[in-house]
């Protein structure tokens, strides 16, 4: 049998399922990061805070608040690092154990499964979560960075370099974020990708839900309306 034959445990359902499945992960990146104006994504709306967050940081001192934030979100990203590499890790050693799993999948899969299916399936898996722990890896650094652009921003609202730095500083936050939240909508499809143990149409559902979910929470959730109300104007429930 040649590595060619080996695909032939997959079908046509498969493939279209999974660059299904690819396309509705890349759309999410795309319309929650460039939703337009009058319809911004949660992760617009935080970029606009974080711009905010820099400039009145100008004028704040000592910065203990902003020291403090921005490493409880280093330290949210090292966690998300640490997590996905040991997955990786538990995904690998899977990978060694095919014949033995295989059983368990057929359990739930609906025709008889090769372990050559089985590990392209894991693989699959293990490659979204890749991405998720490169995303998380570079947020890291990017704050890593934010903090020493932090560091360089005069503390007096009159120097002509302070609000520059500050503004800059602000946009190297806002690329961590963007990279963070991207290594979390991976590990969202990374568990979707999980249904394609069962079969095709449990992967492109669960890749659905996933969609779905993220973009209910980044568009139609009570935490972007609160950020959005005018409080003075439209008093958001239960806060009045």
């Amino acid at each position: 049998m040649t590595f060619l034959d080996k695909f032939s445990g997959f079908s046509l359902v498969d493939v279209a399922a999974v660059v299904a499945f690819l396309c509705l992960w890349v759309s999410t990146n795309y319309i929650i990061e460039n939703a337009p104006k009058h319809r911004q994504s949660m992760t617009q709306i935080m970029a606009t805070f974080r711009r905010e967050w820099m400039r009145v940081m100008v004028t704040r001192d000592p910065r203990i608040v902003d020291t403090a934030v921005l490493g409880f979100l280093r330290q949210g990203s090292t966690f998300f690092a640490s997590t996905t590499l040991l997955v990786i890790g538990g995904g690998l050693a899977m990978l060694g154990n095919t014949e033995q799993l295989s059983g368990v999948a057929e359990d739930f899969a609906l025709q008889n499964t090769s372990p050559f299916v089985w590990e392209v399936k894991i693989l699959m898996v293990i490659a979204i979560i890749s991405n998720a722990f490169l995303k998380f890896v570079w947020a890291h650094r990017l704050f890593g960075y934010c903090a020493v652009l932090m560091a360089s921003v005069p503390n007096k609202e009159d120097d002509p370099n302070a609000y520059p730095m500050a503004a800059k500083t602000a946009e190297i936050c806002t690329t961590a974020s963007r990279s963070f939240n991207r290594g979390l909508r991976s590990l969202y499809f990374a568990l979707a990708g999980l249904a394609w143990l069962i079969d095709p149409i449990a992967l492109l559902a669960a890749a659905t839900l996933s969609f779905l979910v993220l973009y209910r929470r980044e568009f139609k959730s009570r935490s972007r309306d609160i950020l959005l109300a005018d409080m003075a104007k439209k008093p958001i429930e239960g806060l009045t």
